[in-house]
């Protein structure tokens, strides 16, 4: 099923977020993990590809095993990265075969070491490209792309990331989904701009828990810059050791997705670093057991 139905079905559709680890016996965990999760019945779950492009056989197989074992919807990043328009028309074409209707439409992290994006020959320089390529050649499949809170980090002007934002959507996506934050102010807001935009597809909001002093430290680096609000930093430098950092980070992703559903968003995106624990929390503590419920 296309994520743009699901998102028409559903008050508040709950998905989780892999990614492909590098080792056999990773994939087997993350399976169990994908399998562990799936009492909560979510609408979809997507996986990623490593900087550069760098995991794309075990995006492919990933994908492709979730859907067809564990019985879930699964979207499938597609970056820009290292890849021509030929191979990015194979790749199109195997999750055509495979069954798989949905895809994440990104420019993709740059290579380890890289400064500056420089796209593959005769490949895109734009996530917009790749929508566009996508929905001509694959009419019917299913296609996000990204949305930033807190701003684009290659686009300061506000201004021009909406506008960039809008020729993903005109290109072709059918919804947004938008990285991490920790602010829902920041979310609303971003939601409001894009109506002044006349944006007017799903937003899917992204929320990650902290988990540790390094997590936290990670997001802030790797995480295209991250804003950690004053009150949630505190709470983690007053705790005493990680588990308790872990609580305060839970209960913090607790509170946002819980003020999200009673503000009616169209979906919450959960970046679980394929961990089972800290999403069961996440949702047991504010009465999810199945996703059904947020329809109620």
């Amino acid at each position: 099923m296309k994520i743009s139905d699901i998102l028409a079905q559903k008050q508040t559709a709950l998905s989780f977020e892999f990614f492909p680890p590098k080792t056999a016996a990773g994939f087997d965990k993350l399976f169990e993990t994908v399998q562990k999760l799936s009492y909560l019945s979510p609408a979809y779950v997507s996986v990623t590809y490593g900087a550069g492009g760098s995991t794309r056989e075990n995006t492919r197989n990933l994908v492709a095993k979730i859907q067809n074992e564990a019985g879930l919807t699964t979207v499938a990043h597609l970056t820009c990265v290292g890849a021509s328009r030929d191979e990015i028309r194979e790749i199109l074409q195997n999750y055509n075969d495979a069954g798989i209707e949905n895809i994440l439409a990104l420019r993709g992290d740059m290579p380890k070491g890289a400064i500056d994006f420089v796209p593959a020959k005769d490949g895109f320089e734009y996530a917009s490209e790749l929508v566009e390529f996508t929905k001509k050649n694959f009419p019917n499949m299913g296609i996000g792309v990204a949305g930033f809170p807190e701003g684009h980090p290659t686009t300061p002007n506000r201004l021009i990331e909406i506008d960039n934002l809008k020729r993903k959507v005109d290109s072709g996506a059918d919804y947004i989904c938008t990285q991490l934050f920790f602010s829902n102010a920041d979310f609303y807001d971003f939601c409001e701009r894009c109506e002044i935009a006349k944006i007017n597809v799903p937003i899917i909001a992204g929320i990650m828990p902290i988990t540790s002093i390094a997590s936290m430290q990670r997001i802030a680096e790797l995480s295209l810059g991250a804003r950690i609000p004053a009150k949630l930093q505190k709470a983690i430098y007053r705790a005493p050791n990680d588990e308790y950092v872990e609580k305060v980070g839970i209960h913090w992703a607790a509170e946002q997705v819980n003020e999200l559903i009673e503000n009616k968003v169209r979906g919450i995106h959960l970046y679980t670093l394929n961990k089972f624990e800290q999403i069961h929390k996440i949702c047991e503590s504010i009465g999810i057991i199945s996703s059904t419920q947020l329809e109620k």
